[in-house]
Order: C-alpha cells, then structure tokens, then sequence
C-alpha cells in the first residue's frame, strides 16, 4: 500500500477543489471553525498563499474592469 492509501481520510493533503473553496470562503469572510480546522491541519501555507495572491489579483482586475465599463457608459 501507498503511504496516502494507509493514511485515515482526515489526514490526507487537501485537494484544490477544496483549497480554492477555502480561499474563496476565507475572503468573504464566512468560513466556518470545522473548515478553518482542516486547513490548518491538513493544508498546506505555500498553496494557501499562491491561491489567495491569484484570487487578490482576480478580484482587482474584475472591480478595475467594472469600473472603467461604468466610467465608459458615463461617457467620461
């Protein structure tokens, strides 16, 4: 057997799906105490970083968007 195959299921390393979901809870700030526990004992800090850095800079780029659409319907 593999050592992720002889592991309990709590111990395993988290998958993206669930990393990005995380992230994404995280930032809207409605993550709940189960949740934040697994991060901590399963997630990895490096993914946790380079997902948060790539939802900031998407999230910025979406409301810069948005504002320049709406300044350009202004016709300013």
């Amino acid at each position: 057997m593999s050592d992720q195959e002889q592991k309990p299921s709590n111990e395993q390393p988290m998958r993206l799906r669930d990393t990005l979901q995380s992230v994404a809870a995280a930032a809207l700030g409605v993550q709940s105490n189960r949740a934040r526990e697994r991060d901590f004992s399963r997630g990895k800090p490096s993914h946790f970083i380079a997902l948060g850095i790539a939802f900031t800079l998407v999230f910025v780029l979406v409301v810069f968007g948005v504002v320049k659409l709406v300044l350009h319907m202004a016709g300013v």
